[in-house]
């Protein structure tokens, strides 16, 4: 397993991987209709590529193949994160969580925040995350629950003056 920095052109495998987290994994906590109203086969790939190419995310191969991906902005914001489906429990949400917490604290960034699907909440509670709030959003139409879940005590390094 390798952890690296976005590319261009790695848009194409990125939506790879976020469809499958999404029908794959994501679908034993909603219905179909939420499943396609969220991860629809008519989403805008231009879209996509620019929205990837905004949050900057690492990503995460195996074997030379993108499996995973998440984020983290300078805000402390964890804005995507997922695994692909064949790739689900097999460790790589664990490594790429601790690379995360690991660049927050590089970053010093001592609070992180995401909004965060109800078949994510367990993994990220198990890193420490709380539920602040459930939120209902409205996607295409459809209403997707989440959570806003926060996590505070990444530990920054001390600075001396």
């Amino acid at each position: 397993m390798h952890i690296r920095n976005f590319e261009i052109g790695d848009e194409p495998a990125l939506l790879r991987v976020f469809l499958s987290a999404v029908r794959e994994v994501a679908s034993k906590d909603y219905t179909p209709e939420q499943i396609e109203a969220w991860a629809s086969a008519g989403l805008d790939r231009d879209v996509w590529t620019h929205r990837m190419r905004d949050i900057l995310p690492f990503v995460v191969e195996v074997e030379g193949q993108i499996v995973a991906y998440a984020d983290l902005q300078s805000s402390g914001h964890i804005d995507h994160f997922f695994v692909s489906g064949g790739s689900a429990r097999r460790g790589i949400g664990r490594q790429l969580m601790d690379h995360l917490l690991a660049t927050a604290r590089a970053r010093g960034i001592s609070i992180l925040t995401s909004d965060v699907s109800r078949t994510a909440q367990p993994f990220f509670v198990r890193f420490g995350f709380v539920v602040v709030e459930q939120r209902a959003p409205v996607l295409r139409g459809v209403v997707i629950p989440n959570a806003l879940m926060r996590f505070q005590g990444v530990q920054v390094p001390s600075r001396r003056c």
